[in-house]
């Protein structure tokens, strides 16, 4: 791990050196970090950014592929491509991460999290993944962070272009995506279907019964999933600025896996939404917004030996829960350049949240309403950024945050920044209403964050290091009673760097992650590390262009972690090495082929749950050039 952790060190050094030479770009606009779009190189939060380019180049099967060994992403996934995955930003908890697609906020009401394996990561334009505390614009969940997945769009004046790409591989792997987009002189729109199946591995390893970990079941089969998906957007733009563009995508899986009390799911998730945008007057800009993010699912029960049925599938299944969940979101804003450099965004956001469940909980609804506020200064090479929100929930009340961020750019082009924030994470329906008893009564969990970083992005080359320090208190656990109760805190310190250039045909990326993220209860699992973050990972990705040809490979490490809070169940560390290669057969036509796990490593990120060994994949695409 050591070794690898240096070589992503030198590999970063190297690539600085040949790089620094290289003429200037433009600079890439970001959204999700101020609410509005931002030079990156104005951004005061730590941000990685992916790319449409980066999508195709890297081949990845799912947006676990593309987030993994980010910096200060850590996750956990259950058995494979379909099984449930969980995310940690920063070691905060896999709830602390607030997931928006296309503004609109995502994740079940009943556990507030989003289901990452079953976003299609052949329907997504690009991601922007904010770390560090954002509540004071976007309310709960973003204590980690925010990562904000934006689907594939036409452009205006794009003549109608039709992509198409199909993909084959390992353990019966099938996928295949066709859309169409384009657009005229004010309006574009896409459209788009795709799909994907995998006859699957074993999810949970045989011993887990006897064990009492993990699926605490043996069921020694393939747990197999099946996914469809289907994207619309459009948008238009009058002479006078007035913009209206809204969005749709679903998703719904059928996915086996192995459970006592269930082990299959059929689920569906939508997230739909529309903003109109135009200008009051010349320094001032207005939005509205309306967004609903769906979340459907249907459990059920049947022996061992489980199959999806193409045409009977689920007829034989006994269904044993269903948790429907709905989101309604609604969002004034406002953008006002007050002077030169100097601009507020404020604004309102509203939040209705219902639940259907067979479980009868104690409660099956909420509101939120929420005010904001964002001033951003430029004063030569000085920047300065306060925010502040105050939301009111009719579940926990009040609860206020802020933050303050500095940034100073020397002469050099190098930008040190600094921040403070605070953030919170509101108990979810699982939390407060699930029927163990009477309503418990919780507090939101809450943070404090402290952060240092310097970074640079002269010519086509970037590179940036971050450290920080955050602290959670009233973290919910459970008593004595299996009752939810405030009792823990946590204290994560951490250092992450990334580094990335495009020269001379070379497209380079490396990321590190150093953290501690420890439990800080005063208790007998004080220091203890909190469960399935490990305290190192480094991912270095590195393709070249040939030509016709284009090569390239990925190292993914990560050092060991554990299962439990106690610290009793080791998940070792581990790397692996993917391998790809496209052949661009003409300016439209390619044939992509890539080994993944290289040298069949075992290992878990999850207790009992088993990973991907060696996989192949081999796709032809058709993506016209615009």
């Amino acid at each position: 791990m050591k070794k690898t952790l240096l070589a992503a060190a030198l590999l970063s050094t190297m690539t600085m050196a040949h790089a620094a030479d290289a003429p200037d770009r433009l600079d890439p606009v970001v959204v999700t970090a101020n609410r509005a779009p931002t030079p990156l190189d104005e951004v005061l939060a730590p941000v990685t950014l992916i790319t449409r380019e980066d999508i195709e180049r890297l081949q990845p099967v799912s947006v676990q592929d593309l987030l993994v060994g980010l910096p200060g992403v850590a996750i956990a996934n259950t058995g494979g491509i379909g099984q449930q995955t969980s995310l940690f930003m920063r070691g905060t908890n896999s709830s602390h991460t607030l997931v928006l697609v296309d503004g609109v906020r995502v994740g079940t009401v009943g556990a507030g999290l989003p289901a990452y394996e079953q976003l299609p990561v052949e329907q997504i334009d690009h991601i922007e993944i904010v770390r560090g505390p954002r509540s004071t614009l976007y309310g709960s969940d973003a204590i980690g962070g925010v990562i904000q997945i934006f689907t594939r769009h036409g452009q205006a004046g794009e003549a109608p272009t039709p992509t198409l790409s199909v993909t084959g591989g390992s353990h019966g792997y099938t996928a295949g995506q066709a859309g169409i987009s384009g657009g005229g002189q004010h309006g574009w729109y896409n459209a788009s279907l795709g799909g994907q199946y995998t006859a699957g591995i074993n999810a949970c390893r045989v011993g887990a019964a006897e064990a009492m970990a993990g699926c605490f079941t043996d069921e020694p089969d393939h747990d197999a999933s099946r996914m469809y998906n289907g994207a619309l957007s459009g948008g238009y733009r009058w002479d006078d600025g007035t913009e209206l563009t809204g969005s749709w995508l679903r998703s719904k899986g059928d996915i086996e896996y192995d459970g006592d009390f269930q082990n299959f799911t059929r689920r569906s998730q939508q997230v739909a939404g529309g903003k109109l945008a135009f200008d009051v007057m010349p320094a001032w800009r207005m939005s509205l917004a309306l967004g609903q993010n769906q979340d459907r699912a249907d459990n059920y029960l049947n022996g061992a030996d489980k199959t999806l049925d193409f045409v009977n599938y689920g007829v034989d299944k006994a269904r044993v829960g269903y948790l429907y969940s709905k989101r309604n979101q609604a969002s004034w804003q406002n953008d006002v350049t007050l002077a030169a450099g100097q601009t507020l965004t404020a604004g309102v956001d509203y939040q209705q949240e219902k639940l259907k469940s067979d479980t009868d909980y104690l409660a099956d609804s909420r509101n939120n309403t929420g005010i904001f506020a964002l001033y951003q200064g430029l004063f030569g090479a000085h920047e300065l950024q306060l925010s502040v929100r105050h939301d009111h929930n009719t579940q926990f009340g009040n609860h206020t945050t802020g933050s303050a961020a500095y940034g100073f750019r020397f002469d050099n082009g190098m930008k040190l920044t600094a921040s403070y924030g605070t953030a919170f994470h509101a108990p979810t329906f699982n939390d407060e209403f699930y029927p163990y008893g009477a309503p418990v009564n919780l507090n939101p969990e809450t943070s404090r964050t402290a952060e240092i970083g310097l970074s640079a992005r002269p010519g086509i080359w970037n590179w940036a290091v971050n450290a920080y320090q955050t602290t959670v208190n009233d973290l919910i656990g459970f008593d004595a009673n299996f009752l939810p109760i405030n009792v823990s805190k946590a204290r994560i310190r951490g250092i992450e760097g990334q580094v990335g250039a495009d020269v001379d045909g070379w497209h380079v990326r490396g990321y590190v992650t150093l953290q501690q993220p420890k439990n800080r209860d005063g208790g007998s699992q004080d220091g203890n590390l909190l469960a399935r973050r490990p305290e190192r990972t480094a991912r270095v990705d590195l393709d070249k262009d040939l030509g016709a040809f284009t090569l390239g490979g990925s190292l993914n490490a990560a050092g060991h972690s554990f299962d439990d809070a106690a610290n009793t169940r080791r998940l070792g560390g581990y790397a692996t090495a993917d391998l790809r290669a496209t052949w661009h057969v003409d300016a439209d036509w390619s044939v992509q082929g890539r080994v993944a796990n290289l040298a069949d490593k075992r290992y878990e990120t999850a207790a009992y749950y088993n990973q991907l060994g060696r996989t192949y994949y081999l796709t032809l695409r058709y993506a016209p050039a615009h």
